[in-house]
């Protein structure tokens, strides 16, 4: 297989290699179509690639300041990680050329890659990658995933110029696979010396396009690096892009973005709806990429820091009382199929247990009885205490797709007729964030993305319940067992595999049969494309997708 631009996941140049890697991952291509290799025809330099986004406009194009998926899509054209994934999903190096790892697995010694350079000018070398290390762990930059995957450092030295060294506070066996993740991309230390305001207009890395110009509620610019160099040169052509720049565009209505793609406007839309995946099956001018996120499910966690949900019975009626797989089929049209696991599908460790999420209203019944709540009021809700049965769901419409909503208005009317009131809050992003720093929440649906099992311990440990610097928590379930933790914390550190497998099984069986989730289906990651875009299908460790090797038929 011909590595396509593994600045991480290639897995997908699509038909052939795609489907290999989905079938490896446990998925499906999902009626994923392919361009790559002869089909795409010889390579056209020149043109400027449109590209339109449904999800919220981020406020900060560095992804080093909060860290969100928003942000990874359009970073991952200028910024480029230490590692990376090849098309078997290895672990390869990328502007790191390897690391080492002392025997008590506290010091990590990274070599770094010679003879590249920011869009600045400034050189790629140990002290480059120390000042991001240090930007991401400064409180101040306001980081949260990048924050959070770096936690376990305790101090690092610029050794020479290839070499820096990093002492942990704990052995880390999930380190590298942070280092292939976006929100730790290296940075230009130069530009890190801006203020915040100027570093997130325009950050300035090492990879195949750089940031020209942003204006606000339109669009960001990208323009071709020439002076690009491709780390790993077997990983795609020789030299520059073929394209000229991309435009990335913020159109928020999913009706909107995919009417623009049908008529030429754009190139590239994300947030393909279900429906509008199914349609352009039958045009031949539109092809599909299927990508799941690695990292967690889609789920709805339950807040079990607060009544009722510190009920294990209640948490437990509850999803008895929703009928999933119905709306799934009703709504998705075969796009997303239903996890019973907390990780996704393409994570190699992933644990699911079916039998504990079957929509059952009669043991929803019994359960909430126990527990209870066995009187009702006049509208049909149970009470207890005169308190009727009722939790607070926040939705952000900015993570949360129009089928994904609908999916939890079916949830809200199974569940009434188990006697649960569901109050569902549509919210734009700020005001979500509101609801969860508050604690102003019974559910909620949040997606994590992160390479590797590790992303349990983000979510789960009692760690994750204080805030990172950028104020946001990812335990939002608020589980705090402690023999959970001590699971997480030695499946972070064993340097034995088979070790590291069975206690993230474990981990993962404590939190299913807590019933703190409830697993829905893995992120939804499904882009729309015209088939005169060529060679699409390269992508990122957290299934972003690149557009180096991509070019524009005439």
């Amino acid at each position: 297989m011909t590595l396509a631009r593994p600045m991480a996941k290639i897995l997908f140049p699509v038909a052939t290699a795609l489907a290999a890697a989905l079938a490896l991952a446990g998925c499906t291509p999902s009626g994923t179509t392919s361009d790559t290799g002869a089909d795409a025809g010889s390579p056209v330099t020149g043109g400027t690639l449109v590209y339109a986004s449904g999800d919220a406009e981020p406020s900060c194009l560095d992804p080093h300041v909060g860290g969100n998926y928003p942000q990874a899509l359009v970073a991952s054209q200028y910024l480029e990680t230490l590692y990376t994934k090849d098309a078997s999903g290895k672990l390869i190096p990328w502007l790191a050329e390897g690391s080492t790892v002392s025997e008590d697995g506290l010091t990590r010694t990274v070599k770094i890659r010679g003879g590249i350079s920011f869009t600045d000018g400034t050189a790629l070398d140990a002290a480059a990658v120390k000042a991001n290390f240090e930007h991401l762990l400064n409180p101040d930059t306001a980081s949260s995933t990048g924050y959070l995957a770096l936690g376990k450092i305790a101090s690092m030295k610029a050794v020479d110029a290839s070499t820096l060294e990093l002492k942990l506070k704990t052995p880390d066996n999930s380190l590298l696979e942070s280092f292939s993740m976006p929100w730790v991309a290296i940075e230009s230390p130069t530009a890190l010396k801006r203020t915040q305001a100027e570093n997130c207009a325009s950050p300035v890395g090492t990879g195949p396009f750089k940031v020209e110009s942003w204006k606000k509620q339109d669009a960001v610019n990208l323009v071709r690096n020439a002076n690009y160099v491709l780390p790993v040169a077997s990983a795609g052509h020789a030299g520059t892009a073929y394209l000229d720049g991309i435009t990335w565009r913020f159109i928020p209505e999913a009706a909107t973005r995919y009417a623009a793609l049908q008529a030429g406007e754009v190139q590239v839309i994300d947030n393909a709806q279900p429906d509008a995946i199914a349609a352009s099956a039958k045009n031949p001018a539109i092809k599909h990429l299927d990508a799941p996120r690695p990292g967690a499910s889609n789920r709805i966690e339950l807040n079990s820091s607060k009544a009722p949900f510190n009920d294990a019975k209640v948490r437990e009626a509850f999803i008895h009382s929703v009928n999933v797989n119905a709306g799934i089929d009703s709504l998705f049209f075969g796009t997303a199929k239903r996890s019973y696991s907390p990780l996704s599908g393409v994570e190699p460790l992933a644990y699911s247990e079916e039998s504990l999420f079957s929509y059952d209203p009669a043991k929803a019944g019994r359960l909430l009885d126990a527990a209870g709540w066995s009187e009702r009021d006049a509208q049909g809700y149970r009470v207890k205490d005169g308190t009727r049965l009722s939790f607070t769901f926040p939705v952000s419409t900015s993570q949360s797709i129009p089928a994904e909503q609908s999916l939890f208005e079916q949830m809200q009317a199974t569940a009434k007729a188990s006697g649960i009131e569901i109050k569902i809050n549509l919210l734009d992003l700020s005001s979500w964030y509101g609801e969860l720093f508050k604690n102003d929440y019974n559910m909620v649906s949040a997606p994590y993305t992160k390479v590797g099992p590790s992303v349990l311990a983000v979510l789960f440990h009692s760690d994750s319940t204080i805030p990172a610097p950028s104020g946001y928590f990812a335990n939002l379930s608020q589980v705090k067992d402690p023999s959970l933790d001590a699971l997480l914390n030695k499946a972070g550190s064993t340097k034995d595999e088979a070790e590291r497998k069975d206690l993230y099984t474990q981990a993962q069986k404590k939190v299913l049969e807590g019933y703190y989730l409830l697993p829905l289906y893995d992120q939804q990651n499904h882009f729309l494309y015209s088939d005169k875009l060529k060679n699409v299908g390269a992508t990122t460790a957290v299934a972003t997708p690149t557009f180096f090797d991509t070019w524009l038929a005439k």
